[in-house]
């Protein structure tokens, strides 16, 4: 049996978004990819990450846990909602999100983060 302590702030890897609008801290854990992620005031997925993912809309799922700041998010098919302080958040892939008021977001994620930000075929 073992014991792991990771810090995000001495992430594996760091994958800033365009625009200086925020990063993504990944640490490589056992279980696969955990990502935190840091999305400043003004930061929208199809302005700052749809030009790396080079798709039309976020084909990433994602479960994870809002730390701080508002996220808010709208699937293709228009249902929409919004994640704050606390919320468990479970979203599907084919969505577009961006950053409510003028707080960072910062949310960590232990299923979406993997390849997440990276430039398309990379």
């Amino acid at each position: 049996m073992t014991i792991v302590r990771r810090n995000f702030d001495d992430a594996d890897e760091t994958r800033p978004f365009a625009d200086d609008k925020g990063r993504l801290d990944v640490i490589q854990a056992e279980g696969g990819p955990v990502g935190r992620a840091v999305f400043e005031p003004g930061w929208r997925w199809s302005e700052h990450i749809k030009p790396l993912a080079g798709t039309d809309s976020c084909l990433s799922a994602h479960t994870g846990y809002v730390v701080s700041g508002r996220m808010h998010v709208v699937m293709d098919d228009g249902e929409a909602d919004d994640y704050g302080p606390g919320d468990f958040m479970q979203v599907s892939p084919g969505h577009d999100a961006w950053v409510v008021g003028d707080e960072p977001c910062v949310a960590v994620d232990w299923t979406g983060f993997g390849d997440y930000a990276k430039a398309a075929g990379g």
